[in-house]
């Protein structure tokens, strides 16, 4: 963008579970965030398009002067929500003869060995149609497509009423002629959505390039209909989605397939990219908001699965490596009658916690405002029927009070709403931190250099009692940590990735193949990308991905020339992940990885300057020098009341102390420093958190 283009909006937006996070850039470069329901249906019909709304203040019955708008950068829970309920488009299986079953059957994993009954996933797919093809491993046609078979069959699904068709075939991402000449009879017939395996997981097994397929044809349409939706309130407004992988790629090419993790994978950018601005590389990511907890591992480079597993739906794409747990502000409390449960069931945003006034269960979020950690008057008021009342603390005294008496009848002991609520949430903070060690320390991770970076909307809460369980001594809260996921959105590159089976020996011989696949796919990924008016500057990665011979676990490392390099490398991380190598056996080139990165102008931080001198060494500093107390307010920590001063971020500025037990609030977000911490404001707004004893 030339210095003499008028500047536009920009707004990044993440639809979470309960939340929709509006971040907007206006046309003066100031940041404007704004937070609403994801379902509010008696006030609005989409969430996004509402929070666009308020922010330009424009009407609900005015239209929004799209030629003031420059991009909206997306990331939604759509799909997800879609595959947790099951609430796909209806879908035909085509798949190679004899193999009807064999998604269903999958890889009689056996989550808990120990189960009498199991109980096995519901699919996607509503029928089956079988085809009479077949090619061998090494490429020769041993049975031609029946063509008019096929296309009588996929009449008959037509005629039922189903549109959408997942195409897997035997050995079909390495020979794929059979799957097009079957996803072009789909395409005569007038099915809308085909997905082709060959284009959607062109890797080896049948059975994970067969899931992935299904989940794409299953969940694509959903997508098409909400980019239209939200499309058609934003015409010829730049629209673009986050993809699974960490990328951003246009609102025409978002798919079922890269969409699952499109929001927590914000969040991760965001931390990452706030991060690196303070010089903090080695962090583990803390996203708490009200349905779940993402938790990731960073240590230089972005971490990446191509397995994954959500609902009972596997899927075989890169996509960041996020471990969620079932825990959030909106996971429900209860007591079985012998001990204290909390999750996996969420309230969500309808009915919501107690305090939200739709008439909810007991939440994290309630047994916060219970230990008075959230206080009412500070959280943004946008509850009751007309949408403009505060949290009801009333309703939380009254219902903890009732489940107190409840569990002194059940046990014989008595105890306290305030200690019950604590109770509560120190079963949340081991959930969640034992997440994080799962992610960190049991993958040969030591935690002793690394910081927390805290955001979501609940995640300042608890920050300082998830650090102090595993030991980390340094908390990072970026401003906008209330909404990171959806200026992490803002943040994030267009990125195409691009991937090709290899499955052969790595030698030397191998070497000019390997260089000939690479230089392919990067062709392809450049192909793909556009936006070249927008951006700044354009890298690639390229990878393989390696195993032993005879193993499943593949480990990424840069493609080089040279073989021993890449030996090294992979020995080097078999080593730290699984304590041991094996150098007498072969490496296997599993695949071969290309991601093409086109980096976007992103939204600058500026330094703040304290307007008067900072503290001394000691510490020290006037009366009149201290950040202002709004008031005081009695918390609940470390089993007793305590007197914590309330302050409010904006009027805080680098350079500032404050001790614990304390409370610091913002329009989205309300940061606990328990007893024993300390938080000071950096030169860029960003708090960092410290335990005491480290002064």
């Amino acid at each position: 963008m030339t210095a003499n283009t008028p500047q536009r909006w920009q707004f990044y937006i993440d639809r979470g579970g309960t939340f929709t996070d509006v971040v907007a850039k206006t046309p003066e470069n100031t940041i404007i965030i704004h937070k609403l329901l994801s379902e509010n249906p008696e006030l609005y019909q989409d969430a996004a398009v509402q929070g666009i709304r308020e922010v330009m203040g424009i009407e609900a019955d005015c239209p929004i002067p799209t030629q003031e708008i420059e991009v909206v950068k997306m990331g939604t829970t759509v799909a997800t929500n879609a595959l947790l309920e099951r609430k796909g488009d209806r879908l035909v299986l085509l798949i190679t003869k004899g193999f009807k079953d064999a998604l269903r059957i999958g890889y009689q994993n056996r989550p808990d060995i120990f189960a009498r009954q199991i109980v096995l996933p519901t699919m996607l797919y509503e029928a089956v149609i079988e085809v009479d093809e077949r090619y061998d491993a090494s490429g020769k046609e041993l049975k031609a497509v029946e063509i008019e078979t096929v296309k009588r069959d996929l009449q008959a699904a037509y005629a039922r009423g189903i549109r959408s068709c997942a195409i897997v075939l035997m050995h079909g991402y390495r020979y794929p002629d059979h799957e097009r000449q079957i996803s072009q009879l789909a395409e005569e017939v007038g099915f809308i959505q085909i997905s082709v395996s060959h284009q959607v997981s062109p890797l080896i097994k049948l059975v994970s390039r067969g899931d992935t397929t299904v989940v794409d044809a299953y969940l694509t349409p959903i997508l098409r209909r909400y980019v239209e939706r939200v499309g058609s309130q934003l015409p010829n407004v730049k629209l673009m989605f986050m993809k699974s992988d960490g990328g951003l790629v246009s609102a025409s090419e978002f798919q079922g397939k890269d969409s699952i993790l499109s929001g927590p994978a914000g969040g991760i950018v965001g931390a990452v990219q706030t991060s690196k601005r303070l010089g903090f590389d080695s962090i583990i990511t803390f996203d708490m908001g009200g349905t779940s907890t993402d938790v990731a591992h960073f240590n230089g480079e972005y971490e990446r699965d191509l397995d994954l597993e959500i609902a009972g739906a596997r899927m075989r794409v890169p996509v960041l490596s996020i471990h969620t747990v079932a825990a959030g502000g909106g996971s429900i409390l209860a007591f079985d009658g012998s001990s204290y449960r909390v999750g996996p069931e969420s309230a969500g945003s309808n009915p919501g916690p107690a305090c939200y006034r739709r008439g909810g269960s007991l939440t994290v979020t309630d047994a916060n405002v219970m230990l008075g950690k959230i206080q009412p008057q500070y959280f943004p008021a946008v509850f009751g029927d007309n949408g403009d009342l505060p949290l009801d603390k009333a309703i939380v005294v009254k219902k903890f009070t009732e489940l107190d008496l409840q569990i002194a009848t059940a046990t014989g002991k008595s105890s306290t709403p305030e200690s019950i609520a604590a109770g509560f949430i120190a079963i949340a903070v081991m959930n969640m931190a034992n997440a994080i060690k799962k992610i960190s320390l049991q993958r040969g991770y030591d935690l002793a250099n690394y910081v927390l970076c805290c955001f979501g909307g609940a995640g300042a809460q608890v920050a300082c009692l998830i650090a102090d369980t595993l030991s980390i001594d340094k908390i990072f809260i970026h401003p906008y940590a209330g909404v990171l996921s959806a200026y992490g959105i803002g943040l994030a590159d267009i990125r195409v990735t691009k991937i090709k089976s290899v499955e052969q020996t790595l030698t030397s011989e191998l070497m000019p193949q390997l260089k000939s696949v690479i230089q392919s796919l990067a062709t392809k990924g450049k192909n793909e990308m556009g936006f070249e008016n927008e951006t700044t500057t354009e890298r690639m990665l390229r990878q393989l991905n390696l195993k032993y011979e005879g193993t499943d676990s593949t480990l990424t490392v840069n493609f080089v020339p040279d073989v021993a390099t890449m030996q090294d490398e992979f020995a080097t991380e078999h080593k730290s992940r699984y304590g041991f190598i094996q150098p007498e056996k072969s490496l296997v080139v599993e695949s071969a990885v290309v991601e093409v990165i086109r980096e976007m102008a992103t939204p600058e931080e500026a330094t703040v300057t304290r307007d008067y001198a900072p503290r001394t060494a000691k510490g020290d500093r006037a009366p009149d020098k201290a950040p202002p107390v709004i008031e005081t307010v009695k918390m609940f920590a470390r089993d007793k009341w305590h007197d914590a001063l309330v302050y409010q971020r904006q009027d805080l500025q680098p350079g500032d102390y404050i001790k614990g037990a304390a409370i610091v609030v913002e329009p989205t977000n309300t940061i606990i420093i328990e007893p024993d911490w300390y938080a000071e404001l950096s030169d860029r707004n960003y708090f960092i958190l410290k335990k005491l004893e480290k002064l």
